[in-house]
């Protein structure tokens, strides 16, 4: 019976393969495994039950199925000293593409290469703000490098686990260590753990909000939902007062009453006065918006960056085969890009709508035709 291999690559770029022998290679030992028109080289991450387990919650798994590649064989030493050297020409390909880069004028920037073990395949790494055509910027670096180009764009995010680092918690990225899934935070995640919303203190170094903030978010939702909303109107044993603060922590509750008194109650003592007056918490009173917990809270103008936005895939992919100098795939057509413009100056009835100044025609008066 196979064996499922997680291999690791470099950037910490992982994938799941079948391993056909009967005894199963050991952690972090190299292995040559089948990939796209050819061999590259990985070290296994994980095996057994963890890899069955992590294949079916990682977003580079498989899900159910099993992976149809293959990890071919044991890496020899001269297979390895080959990598190493491979290793030392990735930062001297990615020098090399930037110029041809900045001699194309092109608005991205490159952020990792990676050449594949049998040298059949060189890939780039780069971000970019707008859609960009890297064409005949594909096809310079066919002819330059004599192999296959393929290009493709990751987020910031990705690319923070790509080139891996320390935080500001002084332990490596969860992004390039542990952590299976980049899963999207926004802002109600910091709103619910009444965080600051300024975006250098909850921000990490690719400029998106931290991962971290999602590790106890369940728990703050869960605990909310024990306290009453804050600003709502309570009926308890001296009548009428408003909630002013909770805190989960100590359990403890700022309350005030009409006449201007305050007060600092614990959560058990509350409850006590509330049944006492035979009142009860509803869920609709409790300070949690919504059963997840990702409510949905209006983002001001100057955090929309911290927002996660998809990176679409399809049209920012090209590879080129130096073989053939043509592209396999193409994109950000120009034609295309200037049939959806034009296509944006139609309104909903299919008419073209009229361009010029506001109030054109006002004033004028009865014009007769000539």
């Amino acid at each position: 019976m196979a064996h499922l291999v997680e291999v690791a690559f470099r950037g910490n770029r992982k994938e799941f393969f079948l391993w056909d022998y009967p005894d199963p290679p050991e952690i972090k030992s190299a292995v040559i495994v089948d990939v796209d028109r050819g061999e590259d080289l990985g070290y296994v991450h994980s095996l057994g039950e963890l890899a069955q387990v992590r294949n079916g919650g990682c977003a580079h798994g498989c899900g159910t199925s099993a992976p149809t590649r293959k990890a071919l064989r044991l890496a020899t030493p001269k297979d390895r000293a080959t990598a190493s050297e491979l290793a030392r020409q990735n930062e001297d390909a990615r020098r090399k593409a930037m110029e041809r880069v900045k001699a194309n004028g092109l608005a991205m920037k490159l952020t990792d290469a990676e050449w594949q073990w049998d040298r059949k395949k060189l890939t780039f790494y780069f971000t970019a703000e707008k859609r960009v055509d890297f064409r005949n910027l594909v096809r310079d670096l066919a002819s330059l490098f004599r192999t296959r180009i393929e290009l493709k764009q990751i987020g910031v995010r990705d690319e923070a686990k790509r080139l891996d680092g320390i935080g500001r918690c002084g332990r490596q990225y969860c992004s390039a260590s542990w952590l299976p899934e980049l899963r999207p935070v926004n802002l109600g995640v910091a709103k619910d753990q009444r965080l600051s919303l300024n975006p250098a203190q909850i921000s990490g170094a690719c400029g998106r909000l931290m991962c971290c903030l999602r590790y106890e978010h369940d728990f703050y939702v869960q605990s909310r939902k024990r306290f009453p909303k804050e600003g709502k109107i309570i009926v308890t044993a001296r009548g009428e007062e408003k909630v002013l603060a909770i805190d989960i922590f100590r359990e403890r509750i700022a309350l005030k009453s009409s006449e201007g008194e305050g007060r600092t109650i614990s959560l058990e003592d509350f409850n006590n006065e509330l049944a006492s007056v035979g009142g009860k918490l509803s869920p609709a009173d409790t300070a949690a918006e919504e059963e997840n917990g990702d409510a949905a809270f209006e983002i001001s103008p100057e955090l929309m960056y911290t927002t996660e936005h998809e990176i679409p895939a399809a049209h920012e992919h090209i590879v080129v085969d130096a073989r053939a100098g043509e592209p396999v795939a193409t994109a950000n057509d120009a034609e295309s890009a200037g049939d959806a413009t034009r296509a944006g100056d139609r309104d909903d009835s299919g008419a073209r709508r009229r361009r010029g100044r506001r109030g054109g025609r006002r004033g004028r008066g009865d014009q007769t035709e000539r």
